[in-house]
């Protein structure tokens, strides 16, 4: 049977090349059937040739290298602008406009266009033109602060929350509230995705129970490390497992199942450290695989921290298929799922010679290769 196309089949993006989130806003849509056209530097294009590019965010893709700096390169790039719908720039604010490639140049060649800007502060404010990297983002929002271990120093996750949550998959959601708006209106829109934004918007709840009084300072409180109810612990042979007993009926199956019915009540905070430290106990008593064997099938909410090569081995991700291999490399699949829709192409990236498509007939595109402009 032949597989359906995605739910934005037919929806053309112009993504220019960037760091990760960036790629990552890409990816989301080339997943989902967009038709994705990654415009990179001329010299990396040239070095790479038509080798497939296998970094897996940019999976489904098509690349050219075009020189935006030279104004046959510019022109280029409003001539593909002309049947886009979306161009995903990721430039610091000010840069696309002494480009020509800013929203207004592009609006006026292609009105229903959605253009969006990726930056970690946003298009406007004190902060827009400094340079910054997720750890700064996150931390300004206010969120950083409230990561990692009582007593210790903040911990960033890695860069997680500002470049990919608060970051790619903003822009993302806002293509698309941009394209649903334009079915209305019939006119695009720029979207001004601020890293430091979104990840302040991921944190909704924490702010509230900050400002609330209901959340105290960092590695003290239900989720993040200070409840022994909702924690990692080592076993034996250091394996680590992920307990998530937070209602009382999830914590009596895990108490039943371990064989422990003495321990003070977990309601009082001040019996958290001996609860804690019995637990870290018992888990120790035994491997990694020993506790799965306990608690499988169970709803204690206790399961192993698997690293990634184990994760895509795991039984549960096997049968949903929640990894997939591509050009060699095993990747996370398109998510979230719609079922009964397809998804896009998920091969590796690969040079587009022939720009027709998109506007620049062969001869136009050969003398552009010719003067170095585009490759």
């Amino acid at each position: 049977m032949e597989r359906s196309p995605g739910p934005l089949a037919g929806i053309r993006v112009l993504e220019l090349a960037g760091l990760a989130p960036g790629p990552f806003a890409g990816m989301m849509l080339a997943d989902h059937g967009a038709e994705v056209l990654r415009v990179d530097r001329v010299a990396a294009v040239a070095a790479v040739g038509d080798e497939p590019r296998r970094e897996v965010m940019d999976r489904g893709k098509r690349t050219i290298g075009l020189d935006l700096k030279s104004p046959e390169g510019a022109a280029a790039f409003r001539r593909l602008a002309e049947r886009a719908d979306v161009v995903i720039e990721v430039f610091r604010p000010g840069v696309a406009e002494r480009l020509g490639i800013g929203p207004a140049d592009l609006r006026a060649v292609n009105e229903r266009l959605v253009y969006g800007r990726l930056t970690g502060w946003g298009q406007d404010g004190p902060l827009a033109h400094t340079a910054g990297h997720d750890i700064d983002y996150i931390a300004i929002a206010g969120v950083l602060s409230m990561l990692g271990r009582a007593g210790g120093r903040p911990t960033p996750p890695v860069n997680v929350l500002g470049d990919f949550a608060g970051g790619g998959l903003m822009l993302a959601y806002g293509v698309l509230l941009a394209l649903i708006e334009r079915e209305r209106t019939g006119r695009g829109r720029v979207v001004d995705a601020a890293m430091v934004d979104g990840a302040a918007l991921l944190f909704s709840m924490f702010h509230g129970a900050v400002h609330g009084g209901q959340w105290g300072p960092r590695g003290t409180n239900l989720l993040d490390t200070g409840a022994p109810m909702y924690d990692t612990y080592e076993t034996a042979d250091g394996g680590f497992l992920a307990v998530g007993a937070l209602e009382p009926r999830f914590w009596a199956e895990m108490l039943g199942r371990m064989g422990i019915g003495d321990l003070p009540a977990r309601d009082d905070r001040a019996n958290w450290p001996v609860i804690r430290e019995r637990l870290a106990e018992a888990f120790r008593s035994r491997t990694r695989a020993e506790w799965e064997e306990v608690f499988e099938g169970s709803d204690a909410c206790v399961v192993p921290v698997l690293d990634p090569r184990e994760a895509a081995r795991h039984p549960h991700n096997v049968a949903r298929g929640t990894f997939v291999e591509v050009g060699g490399v095993p990747q996370a699949a398109p998510a979230p799922r719609l079922p009964g829709a397809g998804h896009g192409d998920l091969s590796p990236a690969t040079r587009l010679h022939d720009l027709s498509a998109w506007g620049l007939s062969g001869d136009e595109a050969d003398a552009l290769r010719a003067a170095g402009v585009l490759a």
